[in-house]
């Protein structure tokens, strides 16, 4: 491990964040790819049923991914704070116990979607003529998420000793195992959606196994022993951290099923069209979620160093960061949103209904970079509380409602449905900023020695 590059605590903040972030947005882009590949290979090769089905699947997949992660953003923290204290001892077990507590939650995730598979997808209101490709899609899925969980937590160690190459490597082995799977089981066997569900799940695991041999093979500035694996200690202290943050995801996650299943009540056209304009949407995001996962770790180190001021300067570089990237995005969705609809589908109505929501949608690439950067702040202060806490408000009480009007309305449109996340958004950041400016008064108040010591408890 490069020990001067995870060192957060000295040296150029650009620099060391911009280092650090590159590897998270490279394993972004490639895990955007990823689910990319699914819904372009089944537009080619499938039919407009698979493409419904994998858009509306891949949706329910994406709920549980995300809460996993943001659960696992715990584990990240933690570690962070323990390397910055000076204090590797703790690290193993949290390992131990993290990997007890996720063992756990894989077991009860596959029989919920294996077991529920058809009444998860009738609730998403898959229509009729994909609801069986919807149901073998999400079923093959659920039986592979041990795979899909064990490699987010991987990578939430690995960010959390400062490393961010190695996740990056995990997910290349994964995208080129699942762009062959699809290939050979869609294209070729014609498996249609079962294909590409098979195709991911067996990329996953492949992909863990790479990471498990890595991480055995690493130089680790602690140890790790059987003993450390129990529910110790160390399990509430992460869980903490990530459960606020999971819940919060849980039910955004759950708006954005939502919002699939207000699209889906329009049609097969509008369902294929918003699953395109989906993946279009992740991959725009990809620059805030890496500056989000980057500042969680980053502050988090200085934190525990003692060092709140060069955490605050380290939000503030984010933030220009993001919104150099954000308008560069936010022209080409805007202008060309058409064309990048294009590469997944090669019906002209399925294109158009993507590009009429990648409109509306477009804005949220610019204000999320403000967002995601003061969400890795406060995630990296251990304020994960208020990030559930905010993320609420935002998509219960601004989100959800604005979309499901939208769609109720005789003139309903994918523009005026997608207008709705930037709103939220914009809503978050006012938000974000009153309880900065308290959260700093607070801090101001409080005596240096005093909340070094507080942070170490």
């Amino acid at each position: 491990m490069d020990k001067k590059n995870s060192d957060f605590t000295q040296g150029n903040i650009l620099r060391k964040l911009l280092l650090f972030m590159v590897p998270i947005l490279g394993a972004l882009i490639l895990q955007a790819a990823y689910g990319a590949v699914d819904l372009l290979v089944v537009g080619r090769f499938g039919s407009t049923s698979g493409l419904s089905a994998v858009s509306t699947g891949s949706q329910v997949l994406n709920l549980v991914t995300f809460v996993v992660t943001q659960l696992a953003m715990g584990i990240t923290v933690l570690i962070a704070r323990y390397l910055g204290e000076k204090k590797p001892q703790q690290i193993g077990p949290v390992l131990g116990g993290a990997a007890l507590v996720f063992a756990l939650i894989s077991v009860v995730l596959c029989i919920v979607l294996v077991c529920f598979a058809r009444p998860i997808s009738v609730l998403m209101q898959a229509p009729a003529e994909s609801l069986d490709l919807t149901v073998s899609y999400v079923r093959i899925c659920g039986s592979g998420i041990f795979f899909i969980v064990a490699y987010n937590v991987l990578s939430a160690i690995f960010r959390g000793l400062g490393d961010s190459r190695s996740p990056l490597l995990f997910v290349l082995v994964a995208c080129v195992v699942n762009i062959f799977g699809d290939l050979l089981l869609v294209a070729g066997f014609g498996m249609d959606a079962a294909g590409a569900a098979l195709a991911t799940v067996i990329a996953q695991a492949v992909s863990v196994v790479c990471a498990v041999v890595l991480l055995l093979k690493k130089e680790l500035p602690f140890t790790f022993s059987r003993k450390d694996i129990r529910l110790n200690p160390q399990c509430r202290k992460f869980l903490a951290v990530g459960l606020p943050l999971a819940l919060q995801e849980c039910l955004t996650q759950l708006s954005f099923l939502a919002l699939c299943a207000f699209v889906n009540r329009l049609g097969l056209e509008a369902s294929s069209g918003y699953g395109v304009a989906s993946k279009i949407v992740n991959f725009a995001m990809l620059i805030p979620s890496a500056l989000m996962q980057s500042m969680a770790s980053f502050v988090s180190q200085n934190v525990g160093a003692g060092n709140p001021k060069r955490a605050k300067q380290s939000m503030f570089t984010g933030i220009g960061v993001g919104l150099c990237f954000g308008c560069v995005v936010f022209v080409l969705v805007l202008l060309k949103g058409d064309v990048l609809a294009g590469f997944f589908s090669t019906d002209a109505a399925v294109i158009q209904k993507g590009f009429e929501y990648l409109k509306g949608f477009a804005p949220e690439t610019i204000v999320t970079a403000v967002l995601f950067s003061m969400v890795g702040y406060f995630n990296g202060n251990q304020q994960t509380l208020w990030v559930m806490i905010q993320g609420l408000v935002q998509t219960l009480l601004v989100r959800l409602p604005m979309a499901y009007f939208m769609s109720i309305q005789p003139n309903a449109s994918l523009t005026k449905i997608g207008l709705a996340a930037p709103v939220s958004t914009v809503v978050g950041i006012i938000l974000n900023v009153g309880f900065y400016v308290y959260f700093t008064r607070r801090q101001s108040r409080q005596d240096p020695a005093i909340s070094v010591v507080s942070s170490k408890d």
